[in-house]
């Protein structure tokens, strides 16, 4: 099958290129599909692609270039102003990512030219990704995956598409690799540089900082840094939208109605009783000044599973979010047609503020007394199995081994339902579906992970943290993807660097806590948000609707077992897979691991029907 969309049809995407006269070839095949170009100072194409008016803001001084692609209130005299300070090469490798990156509130891609070096970086969460590729003798640079497969003329890599089909589908570092072949992906806080020698080395610019910060201390730099992640996003726009459903999105909500824009709040109600976002939003609408609320109820909002065949959304990788795409873009759509350009949500609040039990594992090892306080109540809470408990902290093999022993478990019995959250991550399985060439390849590029792979952090808690965001913010980015095709664009401000870092600096045992619910965000924003808001504990979690729409769409499961492209790629057993979706999910199998299936399932499909013979 043909396997690339035209690229006049993306959404949006960027390619930047080294400063060589062997580049002008890629230059050349890039202006086909572009719409914009930035260059080098020596005049050869640098920055191309299609990107919104706004989007891109360049600074230049001399021979030196800085851009920013993305969500900031950064000026063009700024952006200047750290381009007059790279001279050399080296000043783009060092100075450039502490003097832009880490003195600017947004979310961006970050790209410099100076002394013939170029480099590009993304965020720390994955959420502005950066892959990379050789085409011939070039190394490039971008933010979409299939735009660099196309200039390879490379094939979907059936191995790596398997591994999509995992559930969960957060396993570092085999976790969001590219499914093209001869492409691959920056780990997070790594920037690429291109040197004017066709040379190209991953240089870690960022690291997870020290959870040392008390709380007093850490609540007043979060509310600094998410005050300041929400106004350099409403700066200029008379009318925002927003969630308003958690409390990750309340403050969110709560931050914005503090500017001089309008916001207008969005609630989706649950078709489950026991939903209770809508109260809770209602009381916190009452507490702020001029919040025009529109609540959505159960039965407006489609079910998971409504619509799939109407999902044509081109995504450079299978995307979960688009099983309940229906659903999810009625707030988007409702906004669109209100009159907002900039939509905000409390995406990446949960990985963030929750906090991961994990660290009881190294609280134990520096203050067991504490750790052992909190792990009696973590165990009586969840419940926890005793025994599996004790096992967890006492073990402190490396993450190698805990990610070599993924790979031998990927079709037992998944864990049950008391198994603590103290190790390393949860093993991951596939689906019983699932081919045994699937588990095979499955399994061999998890082994072959495991011999070098290295946590996120150095200890469990902030690796399931970091893990637990970089899952998610891909779909995140996919969402602002399904949005924008409105006219909207979708801001995760949780998911900014500095916020990300600013959370994560706070000492675990503030922070993470079985006796308060997200303490760290409340501290941070009282006096912002209602205090009534702030007691909150609950959140809604939407497995009713789930089973609802799974029972609602049997027929349109059904219909996408019958000539699979998985089960012809040999991937799925599409009679396994059928026999599944006639009846309600078995207790042993999570409904996201449909969700995988039936998101790669789609991407094939989406991929074939929207591909075009290149120009």
């Amino acid at each position: 099958m043909d396997r690339f969309a035209d690229p006049d049809a993306l959404p949006g995407w960027f390619v930047a290129l080294p400063d060589r006269t062997e580049a002008a070839p890629v230059g050349a095949a890039l202006r086909r599909w572009a719409v914009r170009e930035v260059s080098h100072s020596s005049g050869r194409p640098w920055l191309l692609g299609r990107w919104d008016d706004g989007a891109m803001t360049v600074g230049a001084a001399g021979a030196s270039r800085v851009a920013l692609l993305g969500e900031h209130a950064v000026t063009g005299a700024e952006l200047s102003a750290v381009a007059g300070r790279l001279r050399t090469a080296a000043d783009c490798e060092r100075a450039v990512g502490e003097r832009a990156v880490g003195s600017f509130a947004g979310s961006f891609h970050l790209a410099a030219s100076a002394g013939g070096c170029v480099r590009v970086q993304g965020s720390v969460t994955g959420l502005r990704p950066v892959f990379h590729a050789r085409v011939g003798d070039v190394a490039v640079a971008g933010d979409r995956a299939d735009v660099l497969a196309r200039l390879l003329d490379a094939p979907v890599d059936e191995r790596l598409l398997a591994v999509r089909l995992l559930n969960s589908f957060a396993l570092h570092p085999v976790a969001g690799l590219p499914v093209w072949q001869g492409v691959a992906v920056l780990p997070g806080g790594h920037c690429l540089l291109l040197d004017r020698d066709g040379r190209e080395r991953q240089v870690r610019w960022w690291s997870p900082p020290e959870p040392v910060v008390p709380m007093a201390e850490g609540a007043a730099r979060l509310r600094e840094e998410l005050g300041a992640a929400v106004a350099a996003r409403v700066r200029g726009h008379e009318l925002v939208s927003c969630d308003l459903g958690g409390l990750d999105s309340t403050s969110v909500c709560a931050l914005a109605a503090g500017g001089s824009a309008r916001v207008v709040a969005y609630t989706a109600d649950g078709r489950d009783p026991m939903s209770d976002d809508v109260t809770w939003a209602r009381r916190t609408v009452a507490g702020l000044d001029g919040v025009e609320h529109h609540v959505f109820a159960g039965d407006e909002v489609p079910l998971v599973y409504d619509g799939l065949g109407e999902a044509d959304d081109l995504f450079d990788e299978p995307c979960p979010a688009v099983v309940h795409r229906g659903g999810w873009l009625v707030i988007p759509r409702s906004a669109a047609a209100r009159g907002s350009r900039l939509h905000l949500t409390g995406f990446g609040g949960d990985e963030l503020l929750a906090g991961s039990p994990a660290h009881l594992h190294a609280l134990l090892r520096s203050r067991p007394r504490l750790a052992w306080q909190r792990v009696r109540g973590f165990a009586a809470q969840r419940p926890w199995s005793y025994r599996q408990t004790l096992r967890q902290l006492r073990d402190g093999s490396p993450y190698r081994a805990w990610l070599a022993r993924v790979a031998e478990q990927l079709t037992a019995v998944p864990p049950p339902e008391d198994t603590p959250t103290l190790d390393w991550g949860m093993p991951p399985r596939l689906p019983p579906w699932a081919t045994p060439d699937a588990v095979a390849a499955v399994r061999d590029v998890i082994r072959d992970a495991a011999r070098t792979a290295r946590p996120l952090a150095p200890t469990r808690g902030q690796h399931v943290e970091l893990e637990a965001m970089r899952s998610t913010s891909r779909m995140v980015r996919q969402l602002g993807q399904m949005a924008a095709r409105f006219g909207v664009g979708l801001a995760a401000p949780y998911y900014d660097d500095r916020v990300v870092e600013a959370g994560l600096a706070v000492r675990p045992q503030d922070r993470v806590t079985p006796w308060r619910y997200k303490p760290l965000i409340v501290e941070a924003m009282r006096g912002v948000v209602p205090e009534e808001s702030l007691s909150r504990h609950t959140k809604d979690e939407g497995s009713h609707d789930v089973e609802a729409g799974l029972r609602e769409n049997r027929a349109g499961l059904l219909d996408l077992c019958e000539d699979s492209r998985l089960a012809r790629l040999g991937l799925v057993d599409a009679d396994a897979l059928r026999e599944v979706c006639r009846r309600p999910l078995p207790p042993s199998l999570q409904f996201d691991a449909l969700y995988q299936t039936v998101a790669c399932e789609l991407w094939l499909r989406t991929l074939q029907g929207a591909a075009a013979v290149p120009s």
